[in-house]
C-alpha cells in the first residue's frame, strides 16, 4: 500500500534508534543505529541521512517524518525532568503523596512509595473551590493567586502544573491561573488539568498533569532542535508524532501534551501487529515486541488492540500495580517488563537468576558489543546460545565479541551459580526471560478476562523473533508470525497509523434518565474538540469516529469501556454494557441502575485494511533452498545444542516449509526455528512458524 509519498519513520529506543524509509513506490529501506542519549537527535539525523543516501533519495523529496520516542518515558523513570511546581486547591497539595491511601504490598513492612515528581515545598494551595457539578463554592482569590505567582518566580521553577479540584467540570479557574502566570513567569510552560485530563479522580488527574509539566521543557527543546536540524539538512517536511493510543499527532500538540508520547514506540508495534492480524484473518492474536530495553505484549481481538485509559510508569517495586506513577490518558493496553536484549542479569541472594529491569542500553551496551560494558545481558546469553551471528549483527554495523560475553556471564552468573560453563548461565537467562514474558502475558490476559491459549503470536523488534517460538510453546500459541521488517517493526507501525485524537469528558449520567438527543449532544461537543485537532494534520481526509462510554453499575468504584454506536438508545447501551460486563466478570447484576461516568470520542483518518488472507503457503511450493551455513544452536525444549541450518529470509520466497532447527537471518533481526517447528513465507512475505505436529 502506498499513497505515492516519501516518508520516514523513526523510533528512538533505549538501545537502538530505528529508521524506516517508505519510497514513493511503496518499497522500504531501513536500518538500526545506536541511540545517542545525550543528544537523541544525532542518531535520528544520522540514520535518516544514511538511509536516504543509500536509497538515492534527496532530502527535498521527503514528504513526511513520523516519529516515536522514549524520551518522555526515560525522563520520568530517571527523574531528569524540569523543576516543576504544582498549583492546586487549598488543602489538597498533599494528594500526590496520599495517592490511593492503600499499600500496594501489604506484607512488606519496608515498602516505599514512589517519590512525587513535585516536592512538597513546590506545591501551592490556592484559595478557590468548585463543587463536583462545576458550580462555584468559593471564588478564586486574586490576591492569593498573585502571592503564589510571586513565590513561583522566587523559586525559579521551570514548569508549572495546575490541577484545581473538580476543574474537569469547569476549567475557568484554571484558565485564569494560566493567564496570571503567563504574565508573572514569561517563558515558563503551564499545564492545565482541565485541558490535558478533564476527568474525575483527583490523584490520577494531578499525577498526569505533573508528569506532563515535568517533561514538557525537555521534549519541547528536543522537538525544536530536531525540526531545526531537519530543515538545515534540507528536509522541510512536516513532523508528526506517534502517541500512546496508536494515533499520530502534530508536533504542536506533542509540545503541549508530551506525556501522551509515553509508550509511543510500543503503540506503533501494536498498530503493525493489528494490521498483520487483519491481513491474515487472525481473530485472536498477541503482539510481542522485544527490543533492547523492554519486552511488551498486547492482546488483539478482531484485528484491533485492547485500549485503556490508564498507564503506570516506573513500577519500581517488582512491577507491582500501584508502585509507579499513574497516568490517565488514552493508551493501547499493554503489559511491559524490563526484559530486552540489553537487560542486565545477575544472581540474587537466594541463588535465583534475575533479569532487568536495568539495561545496559547503547552506552556502554552489552558486554559483547565491546564498547565498555561489563555486565552480563540477554544479548550476551543469546550470542553464546548460537542465536546471533557475531559478524552480522544489526546489519553488520559492528562485530560481537563472544569472548567478552563469556567472561561477563561467568562473572555475573556462573560465580553465583557455582558453575564454570557459560552455556549454563546463558541457558538460565534465556529461560528466565521467556518464562517472565509468558507469565506476564498470562496475568495480563486474566486481568482482561481473556483466554490466551490458541492465539497467534505476532513477534517484532530486534530480539522478539529470537524468543517468540519458546514463548509460544509456553503459552500454547497456535503459530508465530514474523512480519516483514520485524526488526524495526514499531517504525513500520508508524507508517500504518492514522492521524487521530481522543476527546474525553467526565459527565455522570444515569442511563435510565437520559435520551438519545442528550447523548448526541455530548458526543457533538467532543466531535468539535477532536476535529479541531485532527484537521491540523489531515485537513482534507475523510474521518472516522469511535464513541465509547466508561460505564458501571451505580455504586461501583470502577468502570469498563463500552463502544456506543451513533444513535444508540439507552436500552442498547445497557445491553452492550452487560454483555461486556459478563464477558469480563462472568456475571451481571440484574435490576441495578447503570451510569456512564466518562465519555470519549476518537476521531481519526481511516485505518489501513488492505490485503487478503495469506496464512496459506504461496502458490509456488518449491523445495527449501540450500542453507548458507550451519552453527550450533541451543534447543531449550531438549536442553542440548543441535546443528542448525542458516537461511537468508529473502531466499525463502516461493519455497515450501523448512524444518527446524534453523535460523532465518535478515539485516535487523534473526528468527529462531526450534526443532519441533516448521517455517515458511506466506504471500505477504511474513514468516509463519508452526509446530511440526500441527
Amino acid at each position: 500500500m502506498t499513497d505515492g509519498r516519501v516518508r520516514f519513520a523513526v523510533d528512538i529506543g533505549g538501545t537502538f534508534t530505528d529508521v524506516v524509509l517508505q519510497k514513493s513506490d511503496g518499497s522500504f529501506a531501513s536500518g538500526k543505529f545506536l541511540t545517542t542519549h545525550q543528544a537523541p537527535e544525532e542518531a535520528v539525523l544520522n540514520g535518516i541521512s544514511a538511509i536516504a543516501a543509500e536509497a538515492g533519495i534527496a532530502p527535498s523529496a521527503v514528504d513526511l517524518v513520523l516519529h516515536g520516542t522514549t524520551l518522555a518515558t526515560n525522563a520520568l523513570i530517571e527523574r531528569r525532568g524540569a523543576r516543576t511546581a504544582l498549583v492546586t486547591t487549598e488543602g489538597f497539595r498533599d494528594s500526590l503523596e496520599i495517592a490511593f491511601e492503600h499499600r500496594f504490598e501489604v506484607y512488606d513492612l519496608y515498602m516505599v512509595r514512589p517519590e512525587p515528581l513535585v516536592p512538597r515545598e513546590l506545591r501551592f494551595g490556592l484559595k478557590e473551590r468548585l463543587a463536583a457539578d462545576g458550580s462555584v463554592l468559593l471564588p478564586l482569590d486574586e490576591a492569593d493567586l498573585a502571592r503564589i505567582a510571586a513565590e513561583l518566580r522566587a523559586a525559579r521553577v521551570e514548569s508549572v502544573a495546575v490541577c484545581l479540584l473538580h476543574s474537569y467540570a469547569d476549567g475557568a479557574h484554571e484558565r485564569r491561573v494560566r493567564d496570571v502566570l503567563a504574565q508573572a513567569l514569561p517563558g515558563v510552560p503551564v499545564t492545565l488539568s482541565s485541558e490535558l485530563c478533564p476527568e474525575i479522580r483527583e490523584y490520577e488527574r494531578a499525577s498526569t498533569t505533573c508528569a506532563n509539566a515535568y517533561v514538557q521543557p525537555q521534549i519541547e527543546g528536543y522537538l525544536a532542535r530536531l525540526e531545526d536540524r531537519l530543515r538545515a539538512q534540507g528536509i522541510a517536511a512536516p513532523v508528526m508524532m506517534m502517541t500512546s493510543n496508536g494515533g499520530l499527532a502534530t508536533v504542536e500538540l506533542a509540545r503541549r501534551q508530551p506525556v501522551k508520547l509515553v509508550e509511543s514506540g510500543p503503540a506503533g508495534g501494536a498498530i503493525l501487529a493489528a494490521h498483520v492480524a487483519r491481513q491474515n484473518g487472525f481473530d485472536q492474536a498477541m503482539a510481542f515486541d522485544m527490543g533492547g530495553t523492554t519486552a511488551k505484549l498486547v492482546l488483539l481481538d478482531g484485528g484491533e488492540p485492547q485500549y485503556g485509559r490508564t498507564l503506570e510508569v516506573d513500577r519500581a517495586y517488582r512491577f507491582l500495580r500501584g508502585s509507579g506513577l499513574p497516568l490517565r490518558m488514552p493508551v493501547i493496553d499493554l503489559v511491559e517488563i524490563g526484559a530486552g536484549g540489553g537487560s542486565i542479569c545477575g544472581v540474587d541472594a537466594t541463588g535465583r537468576i534475575t533479569v532487568g529491569p536495568k539495561s545496559a542500553g547503547s552506552e556502554p551496551g552489552p558486554a559483547c558489543y565491546g564498547r565498555g560494558g561489563v555486565n552480563a545481558t540477554v544479548t550476551d546469553a543469546d550470542l553464546i546460545l548460537g542465536k546471533l551471528d557475531p559478524a552480522n549483527f544489526a546489519g553488520g554495523k559492528f562485530d560481537l565479541r563472544p569472548d567478552l560475553a563469556q567472561a561477563a556471564l561467568l562473572a555475573d552468573i556462573g560465580t553465583g551459580l557455582g558453575d564454570t560453563d557459560p552455556a549454563v548461565a546463558a541457558t538460565g537467562i534465556a529461560e528466565v526471560v521467556d518464562e517472565n514474558m509468558a507469565n506476564a502475558a498470562r496475568v495480563h490476559a486474566s486481568d482482561n478476562g481473556k483466554e490466551i491459549e490458541g492465539r497467534t503470536l505476532i513477534a517484532f523488534g530486534g530480539a522478539a523473533p529470537l524468543h517468540a517460538a519458546r514463548i509460544a510453546q509456553k503459552l500454547g500459541a497456535r503459530r508465530v508470525v514474523i512480519p516483514v521488517g520485524a526488526g524495526v517493526g514499531s517504525a513500520h507501525g508508524f507508517l500504518l497509523a492514522p492521524v487521530s485524537y481522543e476527546a474525553v469528558r467526565t459527565r455522570l449520567v444515569d442511563l435510565g434518565a437520559v435520551n438519545v438527543t442528550e447523548i448526541g449532544a455530548i458526543f457533538a461537543d467532543l466531535r468539535r474538540e477532536a476535529e479541531a485537532i485532527v484537521r491540523t494534520g489531515a485537513p482534507d481526509a475523510v474521518l472516522t469516529e469511535r464513541r465509547s462510554g466508561w460505564i458501571r453499575y451505580r455504586g461501583q468504584g470502577h468502570e469498563i469501556a463500552v463502544e456506543i454506536p451513533e444513535e444508540a438508545d439507552p436500552a442498547e447501551i445497557r445491553a452492550r454494557f452487560e454483555a461486556k460486563y459478563a464477558e469480563q466478570f462472568r456475571r451481571i447484576i440484574p435490576g441495578l441502575e447503570v451510569e456512564i461516568l466518562t465519555w470519549t470520542l476518537t476521531l481519526s483518518t481511516p485505518v489501513a485494511r488492505d490485503g487478503a488472507p495469506a496464512t496459506d503457503a504461496p502458490a509456488a511450493d518449491l523445495p527449501p533452498p540450500p542453507s548458507i551455513a550451519t552453527r550450533p544452536l541451543w534447543d531449550a525444549a531438549r536442553a542440548e545444542f543441535q546443528t542448525a541450518s542458516i537461511y537468508r529470509r529473502e531466499d525463502l520466497t516461493g519455497a515450501g516449509p523448512l524444518n527446524g532447527p534453523a535460523m532465518i537471518v535478515e539485516a535487523e533481526t534473526s528468527t529462531l526455528v526450534p526443532t519441533d517447528f516448521t517455517a515458511r513465507l506466506n504471500r505477504h512475505g511474513q514468516i509463519v512458524l508452526e509446530r511440526a505436529d500441527q
